[in-house]
């Protein structure tokens, strides 16, 4: 996972180039087939020069197992008229959902999160500014940041949180990472600071938690002036 230090995760940085898909004129069995050889639940659908138009899943393929021995009543036609006519589906483009739910390249990670949680997905289409397929991204892609090594957190932390709020004396606060829990200590020139602390800390990518050490955290004086 290549990322440039001290700079937001977007999705380029966890996404998966190799991206297996097929065409709108995809037959069924060749569908069901490249799902089991690949391991993967669902497939972007593409058209023209790799342009994304819509993505196939398990759910779209299910509808016509699951009415073969009986046609639905009237009232269950009705309630489920995409999943009957996806029963009688043949190809990609019959049963695709569309317009496909994408990413962009530059999206943030949480702004993937929120799609997959909102629109419960388990992984979106990278597309560019024409809708061309970049790559993909997963559930399991985005847990990838908490595989960052512990000395990389904590420089991040050092330098871009704790250098920035105490310009002036950051070598007294101490930073350690163990296991991605940050544990901040030391002297903290302004206590009022230590909720922006402990906000920002949980906002760096693949911190788990970020702690105070009550035994050996202590505040600077404050004298007036």
């Amino acid at each position: 996972m290549e990322h440039t230090p001290h700079t937001p995760y977007t999705v380029s940085d966890v996404m998966t180039q190799t991206v297996i898909a097929v065409g709108q004129e995809a037959r069924f069995k060749e569908i069901v087939e490249t799902m089991e050889q690949w391991k993967v639940s669902a497939l972007p659908v593409l058209a023209g020069e790799g342009r994304v138009i819509g993505v196939v899943s398990e759910a779209d393929l299910l509808p016509k197992e699951e009415f073969r021995e009986a046609d639905p009543d009237r009232m269950e036609q009705l309630r489920r008229l995409d999943d009957v006519r996806k029963a009688g589906a043949l190809t990609a483009g019959e049963l695709m959902t569309t317009p496909a739910l994408t990413v962009r390249a530059g999206d943030t990670l949480a702004q993937a999160a929120r799609t997959m949680a909102y629109k419960s997905v388990k992984r979106l289409p990278v597309v560019d500014g024409q809708g061309l397929l970049q790559g993909i991204i997963s559930r399991s892609d985005l847990l990838k940041v908490f595989l960052r090594p512990d000395d990389d957190l904590a420089a991040e932390v050092r330098t871009e949180i704790i250098g920035r709020l105490f310009p002036g004396s950051p070598e007294s606060v101490t930073v350690t990472v163990t296991d991605g829990v940050v544990a901040v200590g030391g002297r903290i020139p302004d206590p009022s600071l230590i909720p922006v602390v402990a906000r920002l800390v949980r906002a760096v990518e693949g911190v788990v938690d970020v702690t105070f050490d009550a035994v050996h955290l202590t505040t600077a004086a404050r004298h007036p002036t």
